[in-house]
């Protein structure tokens, strides 16, 4: 598996950011101006199953002194040689990915369930609306800052008081 990160910094100098290993699992680190090359070239080189996309929410992370709050995760699959390789692309609140959809079906409820509950925009794509919540939700729910306190997303205007075994106290 390292080779195919070799074969990525040889054929794209500089894309790779970081990386490291866990258990077998390669991960790489790409910036969001290079993904859609790394994509290229994963694809090339017979990663051609985007098998999941997800996002992890850092609220207080900063990058070269930049506020970077969120990992889009990719996991991907070499169908042939059975390789697994994830890529992750950090990327400030308020900023959008590259949407993949057009080259990959599989990214489009993915990228639509990223967008609904961590509120990252994907650039291109073309439904990009709410997949597990309704429209108007509150806010986005995998984030660390949603209220977990006894909050009531499901509150529409005027209520205060919260659930209780499902019914208004």
């Amino acid at each position: 598996m390292d080779m195919v990160i070799e074969h990525i910094d040889a054929q794209l100098p500089g894309v790779v950011v970081d990386r490291h290993a866990f258990r077998g699992d390669q991960t790489i680190v790409v910036a969001k101006e290079r993904f859609l090359e790394v994509v290229d070239l994963l694809h090339r080189e017979g990663f051609q199953l985007l098998v999941d996309l997800t996002a992890v929410d850092w609220p207080e992370r900063e990058l070269d002194g930049k506020p970077v709050r969120f990992d889009v995760v990719y996991h991907w699959l070499n169908l042939a040689s059975q390789e697994r390789l994830r890529v992750k692309v950090p990327v400030a609140d308020g900023e959008a990915v590259p949407s993949l959809v057009s080259r990959f079906k599989t990214a489009d409820w993915f990228e639509r369930e990223v967008f609904d509950l961590f509120g990252i925009r994907f650039e291109g794509h073309p439904n990009l609306e709410r997949l597990l919540t309704w429209e108007d939700f509150p806010g986005h729910a995998l984030r660390k800052d949603f209220p977990l306190d006894g909050g009531d997303p499901f509150c529409m205007e005027g209520c205060t008081a919260p659930y209780n075994n499902g019914e208004r106290n």
